[in-house]
């Protein structure tokens, strides 16, 4: 314990960053499977496919959606201009080592996607560099950071039962540190902090790098890697449109889909959003600790609006900015891609999510004009189109990644986790890295190891 709490305050002291963990793998396995169904062609369900097909295993990919990716989703603005922009998952941390060797082993360039935040805080505008909590508050969070390390059992628990602001709070964060707390850090769960476990957002902030470490994309989009890994596992392995209706589980795995076709297998690994889960027949049913999380587990609410400019009036091409208003987050989403134009994004996330969500295009160009007023006044004429994507409203999962509330992380998670008669269960929502692309590929490709 005294040689890793070392380390991290090493690392911390040597980078001004956090330390990554790498993810344990699943403490269980289960043997004889020669054939597999993963149901869910994201990053997760692709990264276990392809682990199987690697030890030669026959393997079925089975994709509800019309496209590979799931919530990794790269989407082109302008064709003409080729600008292309992610509504789903985003960055890559330059520690997050199984997602860059994927990268490195299907030749996917890397392009700097590191951004310089700027601030606009209760209409007062401030450069990147010139803002920041205080020296004092972030003296004593780094210390908090390093305590985690140290935490008993029960005293996870007892964090757990709290939010991260309350939590903040209470070890003497307030005011304006506290608003900007909460500003940034939403932006990483999708949620206000008051919705965020404590001991959930600590263990975010010491195992997962911070935003300033957090530099990469894949060139020419990441849902790039989606389709590599799909071209090796084989595309005739890979059927889209195929959403399963029903699971029964006896000597074999038998599902069947809401286009009637029915698949066999010996083991299932099962990849998708619990939002997905919930709409299946599972035959036997579920066990009532499973079936419970699945029905309690939400998800972070994530609005991406997109607005297409004819000039980067900006003219930084790291430019974003954190804000106090409903447009919350914008950051230049088309960063040394060629073109005279550029999109900024607007992220929001929570009930500003939600509220961006419910406007027609005037209202969220009303809104970001607004929130961009003060930096760069009247942008109304540069604006040429927006594109509006709220992952509240889909279809498949009502959110953009998993949040544990207060209370969740020790009780939900190791029964979403748990393994049930041949079915294994991945997906960001139960990796030690949650809500991220790598913690996808590490789950699915542990559930992947566990079929020996």
């Amino acid at each position: 314990m005294n040689s890793r709490r070392n380390f991290l305050k090493q690392s911390m002291l040597a980078s001004g960053g956090l330390l990554l963990a790498t993810p344990d793998v699943f403490s269980f396995s289960i043997p004889q499977a020669n054939k597999v169904i993963v149901m869910g062609a994201g990053f997760s369900g692709l990264a276990a496919a392809l682990q199987l097909r690697k030890r030669g295993m026959d393997v079925i990919v089975l994709e509800a959606r019309d496209r590979l990716g799931g919530r990794v989703f790269t989407y082109t603005l302008d064709a003409k201009e080729k600008l292309n922009v992610e509504l789903g998952g985003e960055w890559i941390s330059k520690a997050q080592k199984r997602i860059l060797s994927l990268c490195d082993e299907f030749g996917l360039g890397l392009q700097d996607n590191q951004m310089q935040a700027h601030l606009l805080y209760k209409n007062q505008y401030s450069k990147a560099g010139e803002w920041g909590v205080s020296p004092e508050w972030n003296r004593r969070l780094a210390k908090l950071k390093i305590d985690f390390v140290d935490l008993r059992p029960d005293e996870q628990n007892e964090l757990d039962k709290l939010d991260w602001w309350r939590y903040l709070n209470n070890n003497g964060c307030d005011g304006r540190d506290l608003d900007l707390q909460n500003l940034t850090d939403s932006i990483d769960f999708g949620e206000t902090i008051r919705q965020v476990s404590a001991y959930a957002a600590m263990n975010h902030f010491t195992t997962v790098a911070e935003r300033k470490e957090l530099p990469y994309k894949i060139v020419g989009g990441n849902t790039r890697l989606a389709e590599a890994m799909a071209d090796r596992i084989g595309r005739d392995r890979i059927k889209i449109n195929h959403q399963v209706q029903k699971i029964e589980q006896g000597n074999k795995v038998r599902i069947t889909c809401t286009n009637g076709v029915v698949f066999e297998a010996d083991k299932l690994i099962c990849s998708i959003p619990t939002q997905a889960m919930k709409k299946i027949d599972w035959f036997p049913r579920l066990p009532v600790d499973k079936t419970e999380a699945i029905d309690e587990l939400q998800y972070g609410r994530a609005n991406k609006n997109l607005l297409l400019f004819n000039r980067r009036f900006w003219k930084d091409e790291s430019f974003s900015m954190v804000t106090d208003s409903t447009s919350h987050f914008f950051y230049h989403g088309t960063k040394n891609q060629r073109s005279a134009k550029g999109v900024l994004i607007s992220y929001a996330a929570g009930d500003k999510a939600d509220v961006v969500s419910k406007q027609n295009d005037a209202g969220r160009a009303l809104l970001m004009q607004q929130a961009l007023q003060p930096a760069f006044g009247t942008v109304r004429p540069f604006l040429e189109k927006q594109f509006n994507y709220y992952w509240g409203d889909d279809e498949f999962s009502k959110g953009a990644y998993a949040i544990y509330r207060p209370g969740q992380w020790f009780r939900l998670r190791p029964a979403l986790r748990k393994p049930f008669i041949h079915t294994l269960f991945a997906g960001e929502h139960v990796a030690d890295l949650q809500g991220s692309m790598e913690g996808a590929i590490v789950s699915g490709e542990q559930a992947a190891a566990a079929l020996t």
